[in-house]
């Protein structure tokens, strides 16, 4: 007896595949990695406000830093978001030295992840903004 389903797919199922691939929705398939079991199981995000002419995304590239999984470019006071990985505090420590001479930065350490990994999902619809009376204009 096998324990693999096989699961027939119809006409209306690849055309849905191939429409969704091919708009760019279904971007990959990857394996999750435990970072812990892998030897990293320090987490931090690191808010980077980078100097003029020393910006991250512009003078430096992904093998210089090698800790960094992901990167955001934000609106406001900091200009980048970086999640961060690290096999011990000392390697941490060295991550972020490495990193301020960038700029300046604002370091989040993560102690535990309490939610991680929810699939994309249809959202509800929005729901309407309740007015705050004690922010309104006063005439």
């Amino acid at each position: 007896m096998s324990t693999l389903r096989s699961l027939k797919l119809d006409d209306v199922d690849w055309r849905l595949l191939s429409e969704l691939q091919e708009a760019g929705v279904i971007a990959g398939y990857t394996a999750r990695v435990d970072p812990t079991r892998a030897g990293q199981p320090l987490l931090a995000f690191v808010q980077l406000r980078c100097r003029a002419g020393n910006c991250l995304l512009r003078t430096t590239n992904s093998d210089d830093f090698p800790e960094v999984v992901e990167v955001h470019k934000l609106s406001g006071e900091f200009c980048t978001l970086l999640k961060t990985r690290a096999s011990s505090l000392s390697h941490m420590e060295g991550l972020f030295e490495r990193l301020g001479e960038l700029g300046e930065l604002r370091t989040h350490i993560v102690m535990s992840t309490q939610f991680d990994g929810r699939p994309v999902q249809e959202v509800t619809p929005e729901r309407p903004v309740t007015p705050s009376d004690g922010w309104a204009s006063q005439r």
